[in-house]
């Protein structure tokens, strides 16, 4: 029998720590004392763990056979790790504490996805179900701590995040453990698919993309607290933000049928810099900020289904499972980084318009690689 309750509750509280942290940790750095610069370093520690955590606990997921096992060793480590911010202020004690629970962390969602997809064997449609109390437990926190911080000191964001952190591990302890199974071999090399041109485009593509969100997730709540707007107005704009990405889900399949992945992509990077100029340079306007906001559906979720559709594409036979983790960690990882280092780097010299358009640009340029060297002509229904 399929743990539904148990894998959703996974998934609410795993994402409303998220909920709870991307948003609103620079906001509690920021009333430590913390320099842009410092803020930008700190918020890119997360990322930085993507980079090689998820290659590390899948190959110790895939040598122990025991996921699930990972799951909840990973979230009970990083609990106890982010229970030393209420120790120091210090910026290195800081870094310190978000790298150490990032680090395990990080191996918790990828496992769980893998972990999903085992238990529902063949009724994989049943996913959408299940995966959407992520996003549900997301728009809970952004908003639920977005108005609790409009009458709490901001150091409660601390146990808001411990409290999503501790029913994060309560569920993984229901959730049964999976048999662990043995890929098939593929004939050719995965060295061979990482040299082809399209894949180089895509990935790099992929990396500016993320790079262009250094900005939005790093000071988004900054920039419009500075502009006058509450946080629980900020929570609000932060979950529209996702309760469009789960609309665009909602059309997905419509989408992919009507429109090949390559423009798909297209369509979103582009709409990607529409969207950071709109940050940049309209944050006076609530209006100009509401579009920004719903085009989250096509900066984070078309976009992001397209790319895994065109991964699947390249990535064949048992490469499939790898081909995933490397868009992942070097388009989120190495990308996530870079956009929060340069985000921090810029914000106080240059300002948020001309930070946002940097972002903008970033885009733009990743639209121009796909253009260039991504020439798949399927639509994802022909993988499915």
């Amino acid at each position: 029998m399929l743990p539904h309750r148990q894998l959703a509750g996974l998934y609410f509280f795993y994402f409303a720590w998220i909920g709870a942290f991307a948003p609103f940790f620079s906001v509690y750095l920021d009333a430590t004392g913390l320099s842009p610069a410092q803020i930008g370093v700190v918020m890119a520690l997360p990322q930085v763990t993507r980079i090689v955590a998820p290659h590390l606990w899948g190959w110790l997921a895939d040598a122990s056979g025991h996921p699930v096992r990972l799951v909840r060793a990973a979230v009970l480590a990083g609990t106890i790790c982010w229970l030393g911010l209420f120790a120091s202020t210090s910026f290195l004690w800081i870094c310190a504490v978000v790298l150490a629970a990032g680090f395990f962390l990080s191996a918790a969602l990828p496992l769980v996805e893998a972990t999903t997809l085992t238990l529902l064997g063949e009724h994989t449609g049943r996913y959408g179900a299940i995966r959407l109390w992520g996003s549900i437990g997301y728009i809970v926190a952004v908003v639920g701590v977005g108005y609790a911080l409009d009458f709490l000191e901001v150091r409660a964001l601390l146990w808001i995040v411990a409290a999503s952190l501790f029913g994060t591990l309560v569920f993984a302890t229901l959730v049964p453990e999976t048999r662990h199974t043995d890929a098939s071999a593929d004939g050719e090399p995965i060295g061979h698919i990482l040299r082809r041109p399209a894949v180089i485009a895509l990935v790099s593509a992929c990396t500016l993309m993320a790079v262009a969100h250094g900005p939005y997730y790093t000071f988004y709540s900054i920039h419009l607290v500075d502009h006058g707007y509450s946080t629980g107005l900020t929570g609000w704009l932060w979950a529209l933000g996702v309760i469009c990405e789960i609309a665009i889900f909602l059309w997905l399949a419509r989408l992919y049928g009507a429109f090949t992945l390559r423009a798909m992509l297209i369509a979103c990077i582009a709409l990607a810099s529409v969207r950071f100029l709109l940050i940049g340079w309209g944050a006076g306007s609530l209006a100009l900020l509401l579009v920004a906001q719903v085009l989250h559906a096509a900066s984070f979720g078309s976009f992001h289904a397209a790319a895994i559709g065109i991964v699947h594409q390249l990535f064949r036979g048992r490469h499939q499972a790898r081909g995933q983790a490397i868009y992942g960690s070097l388009t989120f990882g190495v990308g996530g980084t870079l956009g929060a280092l340069a985000s921090g780097a810029l914000w106080n010299p240059a300002g948020a318009g001309v930070t946002f358009t940097a972002a903008a640009a970033c885009a733009f340029a990743g639209m121009l690689l796909v253009i260039g060297q991504v020439r798949l002509t399927a639509r994802a229904s022909s993988v499915q």
